[in-house]
């Protein structure tokens, strides 16, 4: 199999409007519940993305029995799950990790390989084991795998250090089949977050959220359900950037303003005109914008993983620009990129200080990970001349259709193999 690139022409306007996919951050920990039941779950909105078929494989591998049809997966338990995750899997991409919780639920033990993907921090799991350490379970972890056991986990109160995403998610699903009561204090309240609550209660869960708490109250089992997943907030605002910096109009279809007020407010603030009607987002605008200062964070902050593609605008903005990374140390990956293509960038630890140049150039570029790729394909659209960007297999993890859609509104871009 031949490796891929996108071969870009920059310098082009865009106009035209884009259909937001499903979020993937919401579809794979909503795919990795249906462990918890062997019931039917239906879920719809499913993105076509290199991570999805990942979690899909790994559940399969399992033991459930996965049918795709278009952008909707049912899932069901029609033979005994298998304690064993499989290695490969959960080592492409670290939400494979996520089925440890369900599987502990279920089966009383669970064998998972410590996890992969994108190499832009540590990511350590140490508040995933040690929270199921808090629910009566055994953990020992021995040549990159963990292995857990118990009998049946019990509530437990859990303090989360850092609010971390993929350690609330996990304690959430564990805690649904736990005996007695959960509470999660700090946890993560993310749109993707609250979007697996949703589905866990039309499982039969019972959960409360109040702030940054949730209190499960665990059930001898859940049952099946239908849900759609909400809409991708990271690719919404990915194209809404890719707009601003190319100039034009371009109109971002089926996302929660609500879920994008963080980044829509960093956007106002550096003048790029966004405004809402009717389940769309337009952003237009002759390319320009200003400097500003960002701090990413926990939701409600502004969002790590649109840190890489706002940089890439911010190397055109009018002025001197800050971005703060508080969640994962190598998050800026990209800086290398738009250095080649001109770009004027200084990292100092956690903070990277862009000073907007007049014009990017065309070069060759390899996307180092799926949103600093994104980043240096928006740089590539709105640069001049000519740029190839390669390691595709990296950004069709989190990009559905992505040339395809630039394309659609007026990029000059094709995809190409070798």
């Amino acid at each position: 199999m031949g490796t891929e690139s996108l071969l870009i022409d920059g310098g082009h306007r865009l106009s035209g409007r884009v259909p937001i996919e499903g979020a993937k951050n919401a579809a794979l920990p909503a795919c990795v519940a249906s462990l918890l039941t062997d019931e039917r779950i239906i879920l719809h909105r499913i993105p076509q993305l290199r991570d999805v078929s990942t979690i899909l494989f790994t559940l399969t591998d399992l033991g459930k029995r996965v049918v795709r049809r278009g952008t909707s997966v049912i899932m069901s338990g029609d033979r005994p799950l298998s304690q064993e995750a499989n290695a490969y899997s959960v080592r492409q991409m670290r939400a494979s990790f996520l089925v440890l919780g369900p599987l502990i639920a279920r089966l009383g033990r669970a064998v998972v390989p410590l996890p992969g993907g994108c190499a832009i921090g540590e990511r350590a799991v140490d508040l995933h084991l040690s929270a199921l350490q808090k629910m009566g379970a055994s953990v020992e972890v021995r040549g990159q795998v963990a292995r857990v056991e118990a009998e049946r986990l019990r509530g437990a109160r859990i303090d989360l250090a850092f609010p971390s995403v993929g350690a609330t998610e996990q304690i959430l699903m564990a805690a649904t089949l736990a005996n007695g009561e959960t509470q999660i204090a700090n946890a993560a309240v993310e749109p993707e977050v609250m979007d697996l609550v949703a589905l866990l209660r039309k499982m039969g869960a019972e959960i409360e959220h109040a702030g940054r708490r949730f209190r499960v109250t665990g059930t001898d089992r859940l049952r099946g359900a239908e849900h759609s997943v909400i809409s991708d907030r990271m690719e919404a605002g990915t194209y809404l950037l890719a707009g601003a910096m190319a100039g034009g109009e371009v109109a971002i279809d089926g996302v929660n303003p609500e879920h994008l007020a963080p980044f829509l407010g960093v956007l106002e603030e550096a003048g790029i005109n966004v405004r809402a009607e009717a389940g769309s987002l337009f952003v237009s605008g002759d390319g320009e914008c200003r400097g500003v200062r960002v701090e990413t964070g926990p939701h409600p902050a502004f969002p790590t993983d649109l840190h890489p593609p706002l940089a890439a605008l911010l190397t055109l903005a009018d002025g001197t620009s800050s971005v703060k990374e508080t969640v994962f140390e190598r998050r800026h990956t990209y800086a290398d990129g738009l250095r080649t293509m001109g770009a004027q960038i200084a990292i100092h630890g956690s903070d990277v200080t862009i000073s907007g140049v007049r014009g990017l150039r065309g070069h060759s570029l390899v996307a180092p990970d799926i949103r600093s790729g994104a980043a240096l394909v928006l740089a590539a659209v709105a640069a001049r001349g000519e740029s190839e960007v390669a390691g595709l297999e990296t950004i069709d993890r989190g990009y559905a259709a992505l040339e395809a859609k630039l394309r659609g509104l007026g990029a000059r871009i094709e995809r190409r193999t070798r």
